[in-house]
């Protein structure tokens, strides 16, 4: 008999490993890793003592779109040997028979990550978050580079007007998810949709790229792995780095419990990493207010998300400060609208 935790059925998915990732060797134990807020993480550990990651769509209620978690293996499968730092594949499972939902397991991965500025000034030491800082960058670098033909993920998304199914895809979201009316969200889209940049060619994007969903060398602080590509998908580049560039800004003030981790002694500033990856790349930032208005409308969009679905049971439990990521929807909402110059 294998252990189970909520969202895995333990013995069916042990018949699974056997069949599919034959070199864990049962029995299985499977524990819940938390802090995510979308797709569900599971270390299962083998016998041996060796361990997997396997990873699933939350429980209940799931909208159109989101949480493809067989989608997300292709991308991590595809971009193996490219250079970009990814988890092994192992396998992927779509029979929902299974386990209730699709799921696939990758290989695990030991390396830290850093969600707040005492993680880092925990697990790095100063010159550790420095280099962690100038691989980080790096590793965006390659994977905008890929040859999304030489991959096979030229299909992934369509290769124009991404910024217009974006804008569609997060305000239907919106309306289906949100607790409550938020007139400054419906002014920000209106604002996107009226002043969108030129669209340059497209490429890999992560959709979801910052510290805390890299893993690092906690020695060196070089990026092992990066994380979480739900969000993947076919667009400008600099939808990544404004993204990496509103999670780098620290909260003037903020404990370092909150704070993000790029605030911790070592980094270097958010000037510093625009100019690394512009220097790198030679895509020009000028419309990096744009895309940083854009990025805090979407991330609001995407707090509001989490917050519901943690206040409708879908997460498995519900924090004791679940509040907190609705106050995190409007602190959002404020920043895009101050990048667009409207508050």
């Amino acid at each position: 008999m294998s252990d189970a935790v909520e969202g895995v059925h333990g013995d069916a998915v042990t018949a699974w490993f056997a069949d599919n990732v034959p070199q864990a060797k049962a029995p299985l134990s499977f524990s819940r890793v938390a802090g995510g807020h979308s797709c569900l993480t599971y270390i299962v550990t083998d016998d041996a003592g060796e361990r997997f990651v396997l990873r699933r769509p939350p429980l209940g209620h799931v909208l159109a779109t989101a949480h493809d978690v067989v989608r997300e293996h292709r991308v991590m499968k595809a971009l193996e040997d490219t250079g970009v730092p990814v988890p092994r594949m192992l396998g992927v499972c779509t029979d929902v028979d299974v386990n209730d939902a699709p799921f696939y397991v990758m290989s695990y991965v030991d390396g830290v990550v850093l969600h707040s500025a005492a993680d880092a000034e925990a697990k790095l030491s100063p010159a550790a978050r420095m280099r962690a800082s100038e691989s980080l960058v790096d590793a965006l670098v390659a994977l905008h580079a890929v040859d999304i033909d030489a991959v096979g993920l030229g299909d992934l998304a369509r290769r124009t007007g991404y910024l217009e199914r974006q804008l569609k895809r997060w305000a239907a979201q919106w309306e289906s998810s949100k607790t409550r009316e938020l007139p400054g969200m419906e002014q920000l889209h209106d604002w996107l949709v009226s002043n969108k940049p030129d669209e340059p060619g497209s490429g890999i994007i992560h959709g979801d790229y910052r510290l805390g969903n890299l893993l690092h060398d906690s020695s060196t602080g070089e990026v092992l792995a990066i994380l979480d590509w739900e969000l993947c998908t076919l667009g400008d580049p600099l939808a990544d780095v404004s993204y990496l560039l509103r999670y780098w800004q620290p909260a003037p003030g903020a404990p370092k419990e909150v704070a993000p981790a790029s605030a911790a002694d070592g980094f270097p500033d958010a000037d510093w990493v625009a100019a690394r990856y512009a220097a790198a790349t030679g895509i020009t930032l000028s419309d990096l207010d744009y895309w940083m208005a854009f990025n805090a409308w979407r991330s609001a969009a995407i707090s509001e998300g989490v917050y519901r679905r943690y206040i409708d049971g879908d997460m498995g439990h519900v924090p004791e400060d679940v509040s907190r990521y609705a106050a995190g929807v409007e602190l959002s909402m404020q920043a895009g609208l101050r990048a667009a110059g409207l508050a």
